[in-house]
């Protein structure tokens, strides 16, 4: 069964985006959306990383709601540089983070916490997986940012993965 639906969760999500994205159930559409949750997880299996090991899923939840405070709050903070960027221009800086977290699942949810949260983007993880380079747009206080990015984000991933 698992050589045929190599991963069945994202079976059934891909199969459900499918039927929400086209907003509607007719017989094609269910057709259609099956295939590509049979599909897609085929012919991709062989870019899974490795199998998932959640060492303290509680810290899951405490992760989720710290992330979901700062977009909220780097939302606003964005959106009030951009409106007060003729009276103080944003101090836009490529920073390098040094990494602890080395769980190629910890690095993969890093990186999409980089990209939700506004006013970072993912930039570079160099070879040996040591140092994120970092785009920020407004930045005051470099190892401030860097404590604050290793504490809410790097330490509940290691808890979590390592």
């Amino acid at each position: 069964m698992k050589r045929l639906f190599p991963a069945p969760w994202l079976s059934l999500a891909l199969w459900l985006l499918w039927l929400v994205l086209n907003l509607s159930m007719s017989p094609g559409n269910l057709l259609l959306g099956a295939m590509l949750g049979f599909c897609a997880p085929l012919m991709m299996r062989k870019l899974r990383p490795l199998p998932i090991r959640i060492r303290r899923p509680g810290v899951i939840l405490r992760l989720f709601l710290l992330v979901g405070r700062d977009v909220l709050v780097s939302n606003l903070a964005v959106a009030w540089g951009v409106l007060n960027a003729g009276r103080r221009a944003p101090r836009s800086r490529f920073i390098k983070v040094p990494l602890d977290l080395r769980d190629a699942n910890g690095l993969a949810a890093l990186s999409m916490i980089c990209t939700v949260v506004p006013g970072t983007v993912w930039s570079e993880l160099a070879l040996d997986r040591s140092i994120l380079l970092l785009h920020v747009f407004d930045l005051d206080d470099e190892s401030q940012f860097i404590q604050h990015f290793k504490t809410t984000y790097e330490r509940p991933l290691m808890e979590i993965f390592e």
